[in-house]
Protein backbone atom coordinates (compact mmCIF):
# COMPACT_ATOMS: atom_id res chain seq x y z
CA UNK A 1 0.00 0.00 0.00
CA UNK A 2 2.86 1.94 1.02
CA UNK A 3 4.60 1.93 -2.47
CA UNK A 4 1.26 1.89 -4.51
CA UNK A 5 0.86 5.62 -2.74
CA UNK A 6 4.21 6.77 -3.16
CA UNK A 7 4.32 6.09 -7.03
CA UNK A 8 1.00 7.89 -7.09
CA UNK A 9 2.60 10.79 -5.38
CA UNK A 10 5.71 10.55 -7.85
CA UNK A 11 2.90 10.67 -11.29
CA UNK A 12 1.34 13.49 -9.77
CA UNK A 13 4.22 15.65 -9.29
CA UNK A 14 5.39 14.86 -13.04
CA UNK A 15 2.29 15.33 -14.40
CA UNK A 16 2.39 19.25 -13.02
CA UNK A 17 5.33 19.86 -14.33
CA UNK A 18 4.15 18.81 -17.72
CA UNK A 19 1.22 20.66 -17.25
CA UNK A 20 3.55 23.66 -16.40
CA UNK A 21 5.89 23.46 -19.24
CA UNK A 22 2.59 23.09 -21.68
CA UNK A 23 1.40 26.19 -20.39
CA UNK A 24 4.89 28.25 -20.48
CA UNK A 25 5.50 27.66 -24.14
CA UNK A 26 2.48 26.72 -25.52
CA UNK A 27 1.87 29.44 -28.73
CA UNK A 28 -1.35 30.85 -29.41
CA UNK A 29 -2.60 32.11 -32.95
CA UNK A 30 -4.71 35.60 -32.03
CA UNK A 31 -5.18 36.24 -36.03
CA UNK A 32 -8.20 36.01 -37.41
CA UNK A 33 -9.43 35.97 -33.38
CA UNK A 34 -11.82 39.12 -32.17
CA UNK A 35 -10.96 40.35 -28.74
CA UNK A 36 -13.11 42.81 -26.97
CA UNK A 37 -11.58 44.75 -24.41
CA UNK A 38 -13.90 45.63 -21.73
CA UNK A 39 -15.02 49.13 -21.79
CA UNK A 40 -14.22 51.90 -19.33
CA UNK A 41 -16.77 53.24 -17.31
CA UNK A 42 -14.74 56.59 -17.19
CA UNK A 43 -16.30 58.89 -19.81
CA UNK A 44 -14.11 59.89 -22.52
CA UNK A 45 -14.30 63.28 -24.79
CA UNK A 46 -15.02 62.60 -28.38
CA UNK A 47 -13.55 65.33 -30.85
CA UNK A 48 -10.71 67.75 -30.51
CA UNK A 49 -9.25 69.91 -28.21
CA UNK A 50 -8.97 73.50 -28.82
CA UNK A 51 -6.72 75.85 -27.05
CA UNK A 52 -7.51 79.60 -26.74
CA UNK A 53 -4.63 81.59 -25.54
CA UNK A 54 -5.07 83.65 -22.65
CA UNK A 55 -3.95 87.01 -21.89
CA UNK A 56 -1.89 87.46 -18.55
CA UNK A 57 -1.16 90.82 -17.48
CA UNK A 58 1.76 91.74 -15.46
CA UNK A 59 1.55 93.02 -11.80
CA UNK A 60 4.30 95.50 -12.03
CA UNK A 61 5.52 96.09 -8.51
CA UNK A 62 6.17 99.72 -7.69
CA UNK A 63 9.90 99.46 -5.07
CA UNK A 64 13.24 100.63 -5.52
CA UNK A 65 15.86 98.90 -3.94
CA UNK A 66 17.81 100.72 -1.59
CA UNK A 67 21.79 100.34 -1.34
CA UNK A 68 21.92 102.41 1.57
CA UNK A 69 21.50 102.10 5.22
CA UNK A 70 22.40 104.77 7.79
CA UNK A 71 22.59 104.25 11.85
CA UNK A 72 21.88 107.81 14.17
CA UNK A 73 23.06 107.41 17.72
CA UNK A 74 22.55 110.10 20.43
CA UNK A 75 23.85 110.12 24.30
CA UNK A 76 24.03 112.32 27.18
CA UNK A 77 25.54 111.41 30.59
CA UNK A 78 24.71 113.61 33.43
CA UNK A 79 26.90 113.55 36.39
CA UNK A 80 26.40 115.44 39.82
CA UNK A 81 27.66 115.38 43.51
CA UNK A 82 26.38 117.81 46.34
CA UNK A 83 27.78 118.24 50.35
CA UNK A 84 26.44 120.20 53.19
CA UNK A 85 28.75 122.79 54.57
CA UNK A 86 29.18 120.63 57.61
CA UNK A 87 29.86 117.17 55.79
CA UNK A 88 33.38 116.34 57.77
CA UNK A 89 34.49 113.07 54.82
CA UNK A 90 35.21 115.99 52.62
CA UNK A 91 34.34 116.33 49.24
CA UNK A 92 33.54 119.38 46.59
CA UNK A 93 30.14 120.10 44.71
CA UNK A 94 30.14 119.41 40.77
CA UNK A 95 28.48 119.30 37.73
CA UNK A 96 29.15 117.59 34.36
CA UNK A 97 27.56 116.91 31.10
CA UNK A 98 28.54 115.20 28.49
CA UNK A 99 26.65 114.32 25.12
CA UNK A 100 27.63 112.20 21.92
CA UNK A 101 26.28 111.57 18.14
CA UNK A 102 27.32 109.00 16.19
CA UNK A 103 26.21 108.61 12.52
CA UNK A 104 27.03 106.43 9.98
CA UNK A 105 25.65 105.56 6.45
CA UNK A 106 26.74 102.68 4.31
CA UNK A 107 26.25 102.18 0.38
CA UNK A 108 26.63 98.55 -0.88
CA UNK A 109 26.35 97.25 -4.22
CA UNK A 110 27.88 94.23 -6.38
CA UNK A 111 31.32 94.98 -5.31
CA UNK A 112 31.51 98.57 -4.70
CA UNK A 113 30.85 100.01 -1.02
CA UNK A 114 30.94 103.73 0.66
CA UNK A 115 31.43 104.15 4.60
CA UNK A 116 30.96 107.11 6.21
CA UNK A 117 31.26 107.52 10.03
CA UNK A 118 30.96 110.74 11.93
CA UNK A 119 31.76 110.95 15.58
CA UNK A 120 31.27 113.83 17.95
CA UNK A 121 31.77 113.75 21.41
CA UNK A 122 31.79 116.79 23.66
CA UNK A 123 31.01 117.02 27.44
CA UNK A 124 32.22 119.15 30.57
CA UNK A 125 32.68 119.35 34.60
CA UNK A 126 32.33 122.67 36.79
CA UNK A 127 33.60 122.08 40.81
CA UNK A 128 32.98 124.08 42.77
CA UNK A 129 35.18 127.37 43.30
CA UNK A 130 36.87 125.87 40.13
CA UNK A 131 37.32 127.13 36.18
CA UNK A 132 34.73 124.98 34.18
CA UNK A 133 37.22 122.31 32.24
CA UNK A 134 36.24 120.04 29.21
CA UNK A 135 36.23 116.02 29.66
CA UNK A 136 35.70 115.01 26.30
CA UNK A 137 36.10 117.06 22.71
CA UNK A 138 36.64 115.70 19.57
CA UNK A 139 34.75 115.28 15.71
CA UNK A 140 35.96 112.87 13.72
CA UNK A 141 34.60 111.62 10.47
CA UNK A 142 36.06 108.85 8.09
CA UNK A 143 34.82 108.61 4.59
CA UNK A 144 36.26 105.29 2.56
CA UNK A 145 35.67 103.59 -0.75
CA UNK A 146 35.90 99.98 -1.03
CA UNK A 147 36.22 97.83 -4.49
CA UNK A 148 36.34 94.27 -3.49
CA UNK A 149 39.64 92.13 -5.04
CA UNK A 150 38.68 88.63 -3.16
CA UNK A 151 36.34 87.60 -0.46
CA UNK A 152 38.23 89.13 2.23
CA UNK A 153 40.60 91.46 0.38
CA UNK A 154 39.80 95.18 -0.78
CA UNK A 155 41.28 98.41 -2.37
CA UNK A 156 40.57 101.58 -0.86
CA UNK A 157 40.63 104.73 -0.91
CA UNK A 158 39.96 107.37 2.61
CA UNK A 159 39.87 111.02 3.57
CA UNK A 160 39.60 111.17 7.49
CA UNK A 161 39.11 114.49 9.37
CA UNK A 162 39.91 114.93 12.70
CA UNK A 163 39.54 118.16 15.15
CA UNK A 164 37.71 119.46 18.44
CA UNK A 165 34.83 121.83 19.26
CA UNK A 166 36.39 123.68 21.89
CA UNK A 167 39.11 126.13 23.33
CA UNK A 168 41.94 123.38 24.83
CA UNK A 169 43.25 125.12 28.03
CA UNK A 170 46.13 123.92 30.29
CA UNK A 171 45.24 124.68 33.94
CA UNK A 172 47.58 125.92 36.52
CA UNK A 173 48.17 127.93 40.00
CA UNK A 174 50.04 131.09 40.15
CA UNK A 175 49.36 134.83 40.72
CA UNK A 176 49.51 136.99 43.95
CA UNK A 177 46.06 134.80 45.74
CA UNK A 178 47.41 131.58 43.74
CA UNK A 179 44.64 131.29 41.92
CA UNK A 180 43.39 128.49 39.44
CA UNK A 181 44.54 129.87 35.83
CA UNK A 182 44.26 128.76 32.07
CA UNK A 183 46.59 128.83 29.52
CA UNK A 184 45.44 128.44 25.98
CA UNK A 185 46.83 125.67 23.93
CA UNK A 186 44.57 124.44 21.16
CA UNK A 187 41.17 125.89 19.60
CA UNK A 188 38.77 124.39 16.92
CA UNK A 189 40.94 123.34 13.76
CA UNK A 190 43.91 124.56 15.79
CA UNK A 191 45.00 121.34 15.52
CA UNK A 192 43.14 119.90 12.45
CA UNK A 193 44.18 117.23 10.75
CA UNK A 194 43.16 115.68 7.21
CA UNK A 195 44.48 112.37 6.25
CA UNK A 196 44.01 110.63 2.47
CA UNK A 197 45.67 107.13 2.40
CA UNK A 198 45.04 104.58 -0.22
CA UNK A 199 46.26 100.85 -0.22
CA UNK A 200 44.37 97.48 0.82
CA UNK A 201 41.57 96.72 3.13
CA UNK A 202 42.04 93.05 4.83
CA UNK A 203 38.08 92.46 6.06
CA UNK A 204 37.35 88.68 6.84
CA UNK A 205 33.97 89.49 9.20
CA UNK A 206 31.93 91.96 9.48
CA UNK A 207 32.74 93.53 12.46
CA UNK A 208 36.71 93.39 11.98
CA UNK A 209 39.07 94.86 9.25
CA UNK A 210 42.51 96.33 9.03
CA UNK A 211 43.70 98.59 6.72
CA UNK A 212 47.14 98.93 4.80
CA UNK A 213 47.47 102.35 3.64
CA UNK A 214 50.50 102.50 1.65
CA UNK A 215 49.94 106.03 -0.01
CA UNK A 216 48.93 107.78 3.06
CA UNK A 217 49.17 111.90 3.37
CA UNK A 218 48.31 113.79 6.29
CA UNK A 219 47.83 117.11 6.25
CA UNK A 220 48.21 119.37 9.90
CA UNK A 221 46.62 122.76 10.04
CA UNK A 222 47.10 125.79 12.79
CA UNK A 223 44.50 127.59 11.95
CA UNK A 224 45.25 130.17 14.60
CA UNK A 225 48.78 130.45 14.88
CA UNK A 226 49.20 133.98 16.05
CA UNK A 227 46.65 133.05 19.39
CA UNK A 228 48.49 130.03 20.18
CA UNK A 229 51.78 132.07 20.52
CA UNK A 230 49.78 134.64 22.26
CA UNK A 231 48.97 132.28 24.47
CA UNK A 232 52.72 130.81 25.50
CA UNK A 233 54.13 134.26 25.92
CA UNK A 234 51.83 135.30 28.40
CA UNK A 235 53.10 132.66 30.86
CA UNK A 236 55.96 132.07 29.64
CA UNK A 237 57.87 135.67 28.11
CA UNK A 238 61.32 134.12 27.44
CA UNK A 239 59.32 131.23 25.08
CA UNK A 240 61.28 130.16 22.11
CA UNK A 241 58.85 127.47 20.90
CA UNK A 242 59.88 126.83 17.41
CA UNK A 243 56.91 124.82 16.47
CA UNK A 244 53.07 124.16 17.29
CA UNK A 245 51.97 120.38 16.88
CA UNK A 246 54.66 119.78 14.34
CA UNK A 247 53.62 123.25 12.48
CA UNK A 248 56.46 125.58 12.09
CA UNK A 249 55.46 128.74 14.12
CA UNK A 250 56.59 130.64 11.02
CA UNK A 251 53.51 128.48 9.10
CA UNK A 252 49.64 127.31 9.35
CA UNK A 253 50.32 123.72 7.60
CA UNK A 254 52.32 120.80 7.24
CA UNK A 255 52.46 118.11 4.96
CA UNK A 256 53.59 114.50 5.82
CA UNK A 257 53.99 111.40 3.55
CA UNK A 258 53.50 107.77 5.46
CA UNK A 259 52.45 104.43 5.82
CA UNK A 260 49.25 103.68 8.07
CA UNK A 261 48.02 100.78 9.59
CA UNK A 262 44.52 101.04 10.85
CA UNK A 263 42.66 98.17 12.85
CA UNK A 264 38.92 98.53 13.71
CA UNK A 265 36.60 96.00 15.52
CA UNK A 266 32.88 96.42 16.11
CA UNK A 267 30.97 97.66 17.27
CA UNK A 268 30.00 94.13 18.60
CA UNK A 269 28.10 92.62 21.08
CA UNK A 270 30.73 90.50 23.30
CA UNK A 271 28.69 89.41 26.63
CA UNK A 272 24.98 89.21 26.48
CA UNK A 273 23.85 93.57 26.23
CA UNK A 274 27.63 94.01 26.26
CA UNK A 275 29.67 95.76 23.16
CA UNK A 276 33.21 96.06 22.72
CA UNK A 277 34.58 99.09 19.88
CA UNK A 278 38.23 99.63 19.43
CA UNK A 279 39.94 101.32 16.73
CA UNK A 280 43.99 101.56 16.30
CA UNK A 281 45.32 103.56 14.39
CA UNK A 282 49.17 103.86 13.30
CA UNK A 283 50.95 106.42 11.56
CA UNK A 284 54.63 105.75 10.23
CA UNK A 285 56.36 108.87 8.45
CA UNK A 286 58.42 108.15 5.57
CA UNK A 287 60.98 110.94 6.05
CA UNK A 288 61.03 111.03 9.67
CA UNK A 289 62.96 108.13 12.27
CA UNK A 290 60.88 106.01 14.35
CA UNK A 291 60.72 107.44 16.94
CA UNK A 292 58.24 109.92 15.09
CA UNK A 293 55.69 107.02 14.69
CA UNK A 294 52.49 107.92 15.88
CA UNK A 295 50.15 105.68 17.80
CA UNK A 296 46.23 106.00 18.57
CA UNK A 297 44.13 103.61 20.47
CA UNK A 298 40.32 104.17 21.44
CA UNK A 299 38.54 101.48 23.04
CA UNK A 300 34.39 101.90 23.88
CA UNK A 301 33.10 99.64 26.30
CA UNK A 302 28.93 100.09 26.30
CA UNK A 303 26.70 97.80 28.88
CA UNK A 304 22.82 98.43 28.33
CA UNK A 305 20.71 98.99 31.47
CA UNK A 306 17.67 98.59 29.10
CA UNK A 307 16.06 100.40 25.67
CA UNK A 308 17.36 103.61 27.17
CA UNK A 309 19.83 103.88 29.52
CA UNK A 310 23.66 102.33 29.30
CA UNK A 311 26.48 102.50 30.96
CA UNK A 312 29.49 103.69 28.83
CA UNK A 313 33.44 103.30 29.46
CA UNK A 314 35.73 105.06 27.03
CA UNK A 315 39.72 105.12 26.94
CA UNK A 316 42.17 107.61 24.68
CA UNK A 317 45.45 105.96 24.69
CA UNK A 318 48.01 108.68 21.99
CA UNK A 319 51.30 108.84 21.11
CA UNK A 320 52.64 111.72 19.30
CA UNK A 321 55.68 113.60 19.89
CA UNK A 322 54.48 116.65 17.63
CA UNK A 323 52.25 117.37 20.26
CA UNK A 324 54.25 115.71 23.32
CA UNK A 325 57.20 113.61 24.35
CA UNK A 326 55.12 111.50 26.54
CA UNK A 327 52.37 108.94 25.99
CA UNK A 328 49.29 110.99 26.51
CA UNK A 329 45.72 108.83 28.46
CA UNK A 330 41.99 110.10 29.14
CA UNK A 331 39.26 108.04 30.55
CA UNK A 332 35.53 109.05 31.04
CA UNK A 333 32.90 106.30 32.86
CA UNK A 334 29.46 107.91 32.49
CA UNK A 335 25.93 106.76 33.17
CA UNK A 336 23.46 108.25 30.52
CA UNK A 337 20.59 107.97 28.09
CA UNK A 338 21.10 106.73 24.39
CA UNK A 339 19.13 106.82 21.41
CA UNK A 340 19.88 105.00 18.02
CA UNK A 341 17.83 105.47 15.04
CA UNK A 342 16.31 103.37 13.09
CA UNK A 343 15.65 100.75 16.58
Amino acid sequence: MKRFNICLLLLFISSSSLFAQEIDTLPINTKGLEIKLKRSPLPSRIGSLDFKPVKIVPIVIDEKVNYWRTTTTIGIDVNQGAFSKNWRSGGVNSFAVGGLVNYKASYTKEGFSYTSDLRMEYGKIKNKDQLQKKTKDRIFWDNKANIQLSKSWFFFGSVTLETQFDDGYNYYRGGPNNDEQKQLISKFFSPGYITESIGFEYKPVNYFSTRLGTGTAKQTFIGNMDALIEAELARNPNSKKADYFGVPSDKNFRNELAFQITSTFGEKQIFTNVFLYARYNMFIPYDRKLEHIDHRLDVTLKSRINKFMNVTINGVGLFDKDSDPEIQASQNLSLGFGFTFPR
